[in-house]
């Protein structure tokens, strides 16, 4: 469900996770390239209700709350701890992608940078879930890494590798990165109408419509 890679984020640091996100480690500079015009996106796309999974150090949330009322749900202790720092005034619980505590009414399901820590499997599973809470228009706004196809996803971990960039290209053996085609299946299985927009090199937006 994700949890297995919880640890990860137990040795990456606020202020390294910062200094990835704002461009200043060259090696994961074009997985944040836009970062937060990214995250401006998926916020400006939800409003009411908002469940955001994997709040990490608060950025997203920081957009959100604007203009919805936010839930955050986030499995890491220390990243929770931080972003509980940053907002006092939202809910904040102990949760993943699957496992969370599940809502009387929610309007959106939002992330960025998380639904890659499940498999396909998982991911056809959690966008069922999802589906069930909410109404008809209710939406799933989600920006993470994505390829078009296998062997792009293949040729993207050889670039990295042959530009020394190890940690990167072993992130992208790692985890659950899936496609386009994948993704766009799951969501129409469980009852969305999905809009897929590439962001940079990496990050597709997707925007997802119950029916």
């Amino acid at each position: 469900m994700g949890r297995e890679f919880i640890d990860i984020f137990d040795d990456w640091s606020a202020e390294n996770y910062e200094a990835s996100i704002s461009g200043k480690d060259p090696e994961y500079r074009d997985v944040f390239e836009s970062y937060d015009s990214i995250l401006k996106e998926v916020a400006d796309r939800v409003s009411g209700k908002v469940i955001e999974f994997g709040t990490g150090t608060g950025n997203l949330t920081a957009k959100l709350i604007k203009n919805a009322d936010v839930t955050g749900i986030e499995p890491n202790t220390v990243m929770r701890s931080l972003t509980a720092e940053r907002f006092p005034q939202i809910e904040l619980v102990d949760g993943d992608l699957l496992d969370f505590p599940k809502p009387s009414h929610v309007d959106a399901f939002v992330s960025s940078y998380v639904f890659h820590h499940l498999n396909d499997e998982e991911k056809g599973r959690a966008l069922l879930i999802y589906a069930g809470h909410l109404s008809s228009g209710g939406k799933v706004v989600f920006a993470d890494t994505v390829f078009i196809t296998e062997e792009a996803k293949q040729l993207q971990i050889e670039k990295e590798r042959s530009r020394g960039y190890n940690q990167v290209a072993e992130d992208l053996e790692r985890e659950y990165y899936t496609t386009v085609p994948i993704l766009t299946g799951l969501f129409e299985a469980a009852g969305f109408s999905v809009e897929m927009t590439k962001m940079n090199e990496y990050v597709w937006l997707m925007d997802a419509t119950k029916k």
